[in-house]
């Protein structure tokens, strides 16, 4: 293989594409299926949503420990591990008995659980991201990866209708279950923790790999394949707990990313009913426009990813990667705050859907970053960063409908616009150059910085 160069890392993000989506398929089913559950069950809104944000309360308590796992462990066997357990409990939702003593708190514990299994999906992929990817590719894969949000969210409702339709509420979580097993499978089959070790990359592509990480997996006497660092290796390379906690940039990017959440999760949860119950649009209609932010989404995320790697290899990470983030975030405050003063029901959602839109221009700038100063504990560092995310997520399943009762659902859009302007303001302080692993790094080869060189030139990263 020594003449051509092979592609495999491009197909490993595809196929962390394909797991994000089905991560949200699992995600959102239950918001489809869930009158029909709660019919079931005799389950009020209430304790409806409960179980809804039991899922995010196991999700965001479990996100750091899963991100320590992928880094000790490596992503391939965490990610799969991770699959296989919310495969599981996305069946038993389906299997709990009609009639069941204490239903919800039977729901409640399944969902949480789903959550602590789903947390391994992104601080993996980015344990990925920060073995196998360039610093100057990782925004387009960052923004591969989640573009899987906004496909599996925006084809979760056609698919688990048709299913309910023709084969019942149940049978729709067993499909998701299957669909997630499948693809499990095939990325515990076609992944390895480092690209040294994939028997299918070539030696052109290991190459570029290597000369493009801001952190060389390789050992410092040879670049050849059979001296690559095992995990078990890595692990004693791994940023100290201590230093993560005394970053400002991990605050900043937590902080922000704690807005980001709160906002994203509006159109998750709350964003069909409010095109229903307050813009007064029938059924069919709210279901057409309320995939608009989720296709937004998708779009963003891929042209945000290539404009972020696009920039970066132009002026260096600070405009690519957090300037960018700076002005998506406020640009969606600007739309959101537009879209929920706007009379006409159809415009309101096409400008809010902007808004979702232009939030997740900036998602793969979290990710990118966290991978670019945390290297081998990319995944602990990132899952501490989402844990941010998801607190907000949680936050605003139960405070969105409170604020619009009291004051109205302009008032709770203006309270996300704020929030937006927040999250961007503190990109602004996030300096890329200060690594988390310059002061611990060991001595590297080709293509990578010393220990304590700051990383500052992307372009060095490139020859």
């Amino acid at each position: 293989m020594t003449g051509r160069t092979s592609h495999v890392r491009q197909f490993l993000v595809f196929w962390l594409f394909i797991l994000s989506a089905v991560s949200y398929l699992d995600r959102v089913n239950i918001s489809i299926a869930g009158g029909t559950l709660a019919d079931a069950y005799h389950l009020s809104d209430v304790q409806l949503g409960k179980i809804f944000s039991s899922m995010l309360v196991g999700y965001a308590i479990f996100q750091t420990v899963a991100g320590r796992l992928a880094d000790r462990y490596g992503a391939r066997r965490v990610l799969t591990a991770g699959v296989v357990w919310w495969g599981v409990f996305t069946a038993l939702t389906a299997l709990v008995p009609a009639n069941i003593a204490g239903a919800l708190l039977v729901f409640v514990i399944v969902r949480f659980l789903l959550g602590a299994g789903e947390a391994v999906i992104y601080p993996s992929a980015n344990q990925f991201v920060a073995r196998w990817i360039p610093m100057g590719e990782r925004g387009i894969a960052n923004g591969w990866i989640f573009a899987g949000v906004g496909a599996g969210a925006g084809l979760t409702p056609p698919l688990i209708t048709c299913i309910m339709i023709h084969y019942g509420w149940r049978s729709s979580f067993l499909v998701c279950s299957i669909i997630g097993f499948a693809a499990g499978a095939v990325w515990f089959l076609a992944a390895r923790d480092t690209p040294a070790e994939h028997p299918h990359v070539s030696s052109a592509e290991l190459a570029t790999i290597e000369s493009g990480l801001a952190l060389s997996v390789s050992a410092p006497a040879s670049p050849a394949r059979n001296d690559s660092l095992s995990v078990a290796d890595v692990t004693r390379i791994l940023v100290p707990w201590r230093r993560v906690v005394r970053s400002k940039e991990i605050w900043a990017v937590t902080v922000s990313y704690f807005c980001y959440g709160y906002v994203a999760w509006i159109f998750f949860s709350w964003f069909y009913r409010y095109l229903a119950k307050v813009r007064g649009l029938d059924l069919k209609t709210s279901a057409f426009y309320s995939m608009l932010p989720f296709l937004a989404m998708l779009v963003s995320c891929l042209a945000g990813g290539a404009i972020n790697d696009r920039l970066t290899k132009w002026k260096g990470p600070r405009l690519g990667r957090c300037l960018l983030a700076a002005f998506a975030i406020a640009l969606a405050g600007v739309f959101i705050a537009l879209g929920s003063q706007v009379k006409s029901a159809r415009l309101a959602s096409i400008v809010l859907a902007g808004g979702a839109g232009a939030l997740y221009l900036s998602q793969s700038s979290f990710w990118s970053l966290t991978a670019d100063i945390a290297g081998p504990s990319s995944g602990s560092v990132s899952g501490f960063m989402n844990t941010g995310n998801q607190v907000g997520a949680a936050i605003t399943a139960s405070l969105t409908p409170w604020i619009a009762a009291r004051y109205g659902w302009t008032a709770s859009f203006l309270v996300a616009a704020v929030l937006c302007f927040v999250g961007a303001a503190c990109w602004l302080v996030v300096s890329p150059a200060n690594s988390l692993v310059a002061a611990n790094a060991p001595a590297t080869g080709s293509g990578s910085f010393a220990a304590g060189e700051p990383v500052t030139d992307v372009g060095k990263l490139r020859s």
